[in-house]
C-alpha cells in the first residue's frame, strides 16, 4: 500500500523529512570498475573498447566496425513506421523552435569610465552524446540532446549507442538522422565515455559529454569530469502532482504512473487537499497497475517510493514543493499560475489540468532532460546554454585606464601582488 502523509498529523514533519532523505538508487560499488575501464581505454584505445563491448554487449564491434555508416542512419528512417517518423519530425521541429528562443545575445558596452566591456557566446567545438540502448532506447531523448547542440552551433556531435547482441533500435537511428547527426558509434558503457573523453584510434576526443546512462556510465562521467565537461548526473525519474478534487482521478493516476513505469526507483507523489479524491486516485492507480504492460516496474516504484500527501489547504503546496524540488511538477488546478509564481525549485512545471507531464517528454518543445534527486534546487534542464561557452572582453584606452587603473594598483598592492600592480602602474606613468 502506498504511504500516506498528512500535514495535519503531529508526526508529519518527521515523516516528510524521512521522505526527503530516502535514497532511491541501489548502492552499487561501480566507481572502481569504471576507473579500471577508463584506464584500459586510455592505454589500449580501440582494442579495449572492442574487448569491453564483446564482454558486456556480446557484440564484436571490431569485426562490424565501431562506426555506424551514415547510410545506415538514413535507411533507418525508411524502415520505421511512417506515422512514428512523422511524430518524430513534429517533435524535432517543436524542440528546435523552442531552443532557438534560448540563443543568448552578446554584450558590447562602453561604461561611464570609457571602458569597453562585453561578452561573446561561442559553441563548444565538439560534444559527445551518450544514447542508452537495449531496453532504454528512447528516440525522444536523442532529439532532446542533439537538437539543442545543433541550435547552439556545435561543430561536431559524436554519438555512442550500445548495441547489445548487435541490435540497435531503428527508431533511435532514425531520430539521429532527423537530428542531423552522422557520427555514431555502436558502443556503450564506461568504455564509450572513456573513448569520448580521451579518444582512441577511431574516435576523436570531445570537449563535453551529455546524455543519460546506467550506473557505470554515471560513474565514468564523474571520473572524466575536468578532462571534459558533463551535463549532469541523472538519477531515477520523478513526478510531483498538485491536484484539487475537481480533477478526474483516472487522469491523475495516469500521470503518476507515467513516471513510475520508467524505473523501479522512480518516484511519484500526489499533493491534494481532499482525502476522498486521494482515495479515488489511489484506487485508480491500483486498477491501472493490473493491466499496464510495465506493471511490475511501475508497481514496485509506486509501492516502494510513491506517496500521497494530504494538505489542509493547497496554500501549503508551494513550500512543500520547494523542499521536494521535483524533476517534473504538475499543477492540476483551475488557476495554476499563482501557485507556480510561488514555487522556486522544479525542473519543469506543467500548468493546468490539460497539460500532462508526458506532453513535455515528446512534443511540447522544452527539454525533458531535467535535474533529479532534488538538484532542481541549484540546477536547470538541458538547453542551448549547455552547449555554449561565454568569453568576456575588456578594452581600455589611455584615458579609461587612467580613470580606473589607480584603484587596481591599490588593490593589487593590498594583496601583495606587486607585479600585478606594476603592470598597471607603468602604463599610468607612461601616460603622464
Amino acid at each position: 500500500m502506498v504511504r500516506r502523509l498528512s500535514t495535519a498529523d503531529a508526526g508529519f514533519e518527521a515523516a516528510f523529512a524521512t521522505l526527503l532523505a530516502e535514497k532511491r538508487e541501489a548502492d552499487e560499488d561501480v566507481d572502481q570498475v569504471a576507473a579500471a575501464i577508463i584506464a584500459d581505454v586510455r592505454a589500449q584505445g580501440d582494442a579495449a573498447v572492442v574487448a569491453y563491448t564483446l564482454r558486456f554487449d556480446r557484440f564484436d564491434a571490431g569485426a562490424a566496425g565501431l562506426r555506424i555508416p551514415p547510410a545506415e542512419l538514413a535507411a533507418a528512417v525508411e524502415r520505421c513506421d511512417p506515422a512514428t517518423v512523422a511524430a518524430l519530425r513534429l517533435a524535432a521541429r517543436r524542440i528546435e523552435a523552442f531552443h532557438r528562443l534560448q540563443i543568448p545575445a552578446g554584450i558590447d558596452h562602453v561604461d561611464d569610465a570609457g571602458v569597453r566591456v562585453g561578452a561573446v557566446w561561442r559553441p563548444i567545438p565538439a560534444v559527445g552524446l551518450y544514447v542508452p540502448g537495449g531496453l532504454a532506447a528512447y528516440p525522444s531523448s536523442v532529439l532532446m540532446n542533439a537538437l539543442p547542440a545543433r541550435v547552439a552551433g556545435v561543430g561536431r556531435l559524436a554519438v555512442t549507442v550500445p548495441t547489445p547482441d548487435g541490435v540497435v533500435s531503428p527508431l533511435v537511428l532514425a531520430a539521429l538522422a532527423i537530428a542531423g547527426v552522422d557520427e555514431v558509434y555502436r558502443i556503450g558503457g564506461a568504455q564509450a565515455v572513456a573513448a569520448l573523453a580521451y579518444g582512441t584510434e577511431t574516435i576523436r576526443p570531445v570537449d563535453k559529454i551529455v546524455g543519460p546512462g546506467n550506473a557505470y556510465v554515471a560513474a565514468a562521467k564523474r571520473r572524466v569530469f575536468g578532462k571534459v565537461g558533463i551535463d549532469m548526473i541523472a538519477g531515477p525519474s520523478e513526478i510531483l502532482v498538485v491536484a484539487d478534487a475537481f480533477n478526474d482521478a483516472e487522469w491523475i493516476a495516469a500521470d503518476l504512473l507515467s513516471q513510475a513505469e520508467h524505473d523501479t526507483a522512480a518516484q511519484s507523489i500526489l499533493l491534494t487537499d481532499d482525502n476522498g479524491f486521494a482515495d479515488r486516485v489511489v484506487a485508480a492507480v491500483e486498477r491501472s497497475l493490473r493491466t499496464m504492460p510495465r506493471r511490475e516496474i511501475a508497481g514496485r516504484s509506486w509501492a516502494d517510493f510513491g506517496a500521497v500527501i494530504l494538505l489542509r489547504d493547497l496554500e501549503e503546496a508551494p513550500a512543500l514543493v520547494d523542499r521536494l524540488a521535483p524533476e517534473h511538477l504538475e499543477l492540476a488546478v483551475a488557476e495554476p499560475q499563482p501557485l507556480a509564481d510561488r514555487i522556486t525549485n522544479a525542473g519543469a512545471v506543467f500548468l493546468g489540468r490539460h497539460t500532462p507531464e508526458a506532453i513535455g517528454d515528446y512534443v511540447a518543445g522544452p527539454n525533458h532532460v531535467l535535474p533529479t534527486a532534488r538538484s532542481a534546487r541549484f540546477a536547470s534542464g538541458l538547453g542551448v546554454l549547455d552547449f555554449l561557452k561565454r568569453t568576456t572582453f575588456v578594452a581600455c584606452d589611455a584615458g579609461s585606464l587612467a580613470r580606473i587603473g589607480p584603484a587596481a594598483v591599490t588593490l593589487a598592492e593590498a594583496e601583495g601582488l606587486h607585479a600585478h600592480a606594476r603592470s598597471v602602474a607603468i602604463r599610468l606613468a607612461a601616460a603622464g
